[in-house]
């Protein structure tokens, strides 16, 4: 059986984002129809549609017209979820919005996935990736030498509305089995840059992170080198400890001893000390070629993860041991190679089972969507799809602690559980706050034995348990899943790891920029220039976000077989979902988009601009942007001159592109988004790292919330991780403190007073 057996999706969505969210459902067993029109999906002939589409049968009706939209009709009465990602107002239009739906179908549950956001300005501009990084700020973020934002060549907010949606869906379809009742959930282009930069757009006072200057990382221990032969290799040495294994095994101890430093790490990361450290391992690091370097460091127990290329990465024993790259056959495309399934639920597992296969809608089974069931109430308004699920969050840094923080949003009681001195990220501030949001701290000492016993306790009386140890640490302290399953038949254990359970590299440390290192996701950014750094954490958002929906799957695969399981996953599984589109292979399939340092672009009709008072991306996609623009910007000769399709392709640097340029320079970004804006030319402001803390329209959106922490003060940062409107969401609480809700959740836990006392004068726990 597989998670979501007997559950039917209506897929009415195209692009990315609604198709890969119902592609990962199903994977895991759901009945996904997509309904398409007559033209086709927006992007069909992107290679990624052959992946993002697997597993589904399609069919083709024409809302717009009557007898189209009657059939769409009567296939959303049998549905269990239905998924739309058209523009405001498009879905009362045509009577499709959950209003009208639920009176048809009460149990509906009603998936809505907005570009951009349901409201504002913004909210109107048509589907595209680069226009979604330039208003969520992660353009101006991004790692560059100038000071301006950088198109990234890769859609990884659009893959991540992707997976927040996949596991939206499945806390809702969780909720809707228990109680019976349908609602409404809004999974917007806004939630996903929230869950994709949860860490980085958040400021406390006017403390918030600034773009680095540089593609190579801001900081010596984690950051990108070159070596003596040209290659390059990413120094992962996040905590203290690695960085100075790194240090000795480069014979540059010394400098800890630097004035300033005084064998503090955190010194190392001030301004003119950073720099001195930096220059010295660049020196070092050109003394010898990259294999060499790369045994030195492991040798040492340094984690570093050498610049390599997609296409090596997909093929590589890594790639395989995950069962993450699959073969198939095309009517019409021959050999096509796509990812394989991210997650993998131990005992209701997934697969791939055909690419997209068009059907008639005659030919579509019949479906009575499951019954309730007996017993479950709905919860209380605001308490989230997942009220009354209780995790255990053994997870540190941002992969594994991420994702119960995604749980806590949609509901759960998440207990962060830590060692007494605190998992390593604190260290690093905002960041930390970003990523843990929603939990109570149990600070607990597992290396002794009444604290794993105090552990398993807890295991007991919880629902989940998550963690991102190494391969083989589960088993050393005793907590692996056959040992919690002895305890708790009903437990879901998670595990994310670096690089899988098998295969070269499993017990490698896995870091996000190693793994974006060997993936190609860097090198790709880079194109013929340098390798370049993703200031987003792209495969740790992506893990957690994953992780967040197999826990989901899990529980809902309890529902149907009444025992828990093991999840795992891990970072080199979605270095692969977040390039699904680039990797996935035919004969004759058309060139990725070419990456660049400090890129601007991909052409002269798709690329950022400056204007006298900032930048804004211009998105011309289409034959008929390109005399639109020329008249927008008061020079329709242009037009005159080049014919439209040869100026879609006219390069990021050229002649048009400096011709629109120096038309822009002399505009405010007002005056220039309303011309282009008002002739339907696709254009949205750049906003900066200080812009988009205050825009009027992320704050119409519901985009940021405040919010208090007693030693950082008032913070700001992203509210929601997708929204829930019948059961409500949100983060109930900041993160922790360094176990500060000990005391009260051993106390929720059944633990008797006298022995919490006793683990607490005893140092096994600490409180506060």
């Amino acid at each position: 059986m597989s998670a979501f057996a007997g559950t039917r999706i209506i897929d009415f969505s195209s692009g990315i984002g609604g198709p890969m969210a119902t592609m990962l459902l199903a994977d895991l067993g759901a009945e996904v129809i997509k309904v398409e029109p007559p033209g086709g999906d927006r992007i069909k002939d992107h290679p990624g549609y052959l992946c993002w589409n697997r597993n589904k049968q399609v069919v083709t009706l024409d809302v717009h017209r009557f007898e189209g939209l009657r059939d769409a009709r009567s296939l959303l009465a049998t549905a269990d979820a239905a998924v739309f990602d058209w523009h405001p107002g498009e879905l009362e239009r045509s009577g499709l919005d959950t209003v009208s739906l639920h009176a048809a179908n009460p149990a509906l549950l009603h998936a809505w996935f907005p570009p951009f956001s349901p409201t504002g300005r913004w909210s109107q501009l048509p589907p595209n990736d680069g226009l979604l990084t330039a208003l969520g700020g992660a353009a101006a973020l991004q790692y560059s030498y100038e000071d301006r934002p950088t198109y990234l060549v890769t859609p990884q907010v659009s893959y991540g509305q992707g997976m927040l949606g996949a596991g939206a869906l499945a806390s809702g379809l969780l909720e809707r089995r228990r109680t019976g009742l349908g609602q409404s959930m809004v999974v917007s282009g806004l939630h996903a840059v929230s869950a994709v930069q949860s860490g980085g757009t958040i400021r406390a006072a006017e403390m918030f992170r600034l773009g680095g200057r540089g593609s190579r990382g801001g900081v010596p221990n984690y950051r990108l080198y070159q070596c003596g032969d040209g290659r390059w290799f990413f120094l992962g040495t996040l905590t203290p400890q690695f960085f100075l294994q790194a240090l000795e095994a480069t014979d540059l101890l010394h400098l800890m001893a630097l004035e300033g430093v005084e064998g503090e790490f955190t010194n190392l990361l001030k301004p003119g000390i950073n720099q001195q450290v930096i220059a010295a391992l660049d020196e070092r690091f050109k003394e010898k070629p990259l294999d060499e370097w790369l045994k030195i460091l492991h040798d040492a127990g340094a984690p570093r993860g050498p610049v390599g290329t997609a296409e090596e990465w997909f093929n590589s024993d890594t790639v395989a041991a995950n069962e993450m790259r699959l073969v198939f056959n095309h009517d019409r495309h021959g050999t096509v190679v796509i990812p394989g399934v991210p997650v993998k639920l131990q005992s209701t597992p997934g697969g791939v089972r055909h690419l997209p296969e068009p059907v008639s809608f005659e030919s579509l089974p019949a479906h009575t969507p499951p019954a309730a069931a007996p017993g479950e109430a709905p919860r209380p308004a605001g308490a989230g799809p997942l009220a009354g699920v209780r995790v255990l969050d053994l997870g540190a840094f941002i992969a594994g602690t991420f994702a119960p923080a995604i749980l806590a949003n949609w509901g759960a009681d998440v207990i962060k559980v830590e060692p007494p001195e605190g998992d390593p990220f604190r260290t690093y501030g905002l960041g930390f706050v970003g990523y843990n949001r929603g939990k109570r701290g149990l600070a607990i000492d597992l290396k002794d034995p009444a604290g794993r016993e105090l552990l398993l306790d807890l295991v007991r009386v919880s629902d989940v348990i998550l963690d991102n140890y190494r391969v083989g640490v589960r088993e050393r302290l005793g907590i692996d899943y056959a040992t919690l399953k002895a305890i708790n038949p009903r437990i879901i254990s998670c595990s994310v790891t670096g690089y899988g359970q098998s295969g070269p590299l499993a017990v490698d440390p896995g870091f996000d920029p190693l793994v974006q290192a060997r993936s190609g996701l860097m090198a790709a950014q880079g194109g013929d220039d340098e390798p370049v750094f993703y200031q987003i954490p792209v495969n740790d958002t992506a893990s957690a976000m994953m992780a967040a929906f197999g826990v989901v799957a899990a529980l809902h695969a309890r529902e149907l077989t009444g025992e828990g399981q093991e999840v795992l996953t891990c970072l080199a599984n979605q270095s692969i979902l977040t390039l699904s589109g680039e990797l996935t292979w035919y004969e004759g399939r058309p060139a990725n988009p070419k990456g660049g340092l400090d890129l601007l672009g991909t052409s002269a009709l798709n690329r950022f601009y400056q204007c006298s008072d900032g930048w804004i991306l211009v998105a011309g996609s289409a034959p008929e942007h390109f005399p639109s623009i020329c008249v927008a910007l008061g020079h329709p000769e242009w037009a005159g001159g080049t014919i439209a399709e040869k100026a879609l392709n006219e390069p990021v640097d050229g002649a048009l592109a400096t011709r629109i340029a120096d038309a822009l320079a002399a505009m405010t970004r007002d005056e220039a988004l309303d011309r282009l804006l008002t002739r339907s030319v696709p254009a949205a402001p750049a906003l900066d790292a200080v812009e988009v803390f205050e825009n009027p329209w992320m704050h119409a959106s519901e985009y940021f919330e405040d919010f208090d922490h007693p030693q950082l003060g008032t913070i700001r940062g992203p509210r929601y991780l997708g929204r829930f409107l019948r059961t409500g969401n949100g983060y109930p609480r900041r993160s922790p403190l360094i176990g500060e809700h000990s005391r009260e959740v051993l106390a929720d836990c059944g633990i008797a007073p006298e022995r919490v006392e006793q683990l607490v004068s005893g140092g096994v726990v600490r409180q506060g």
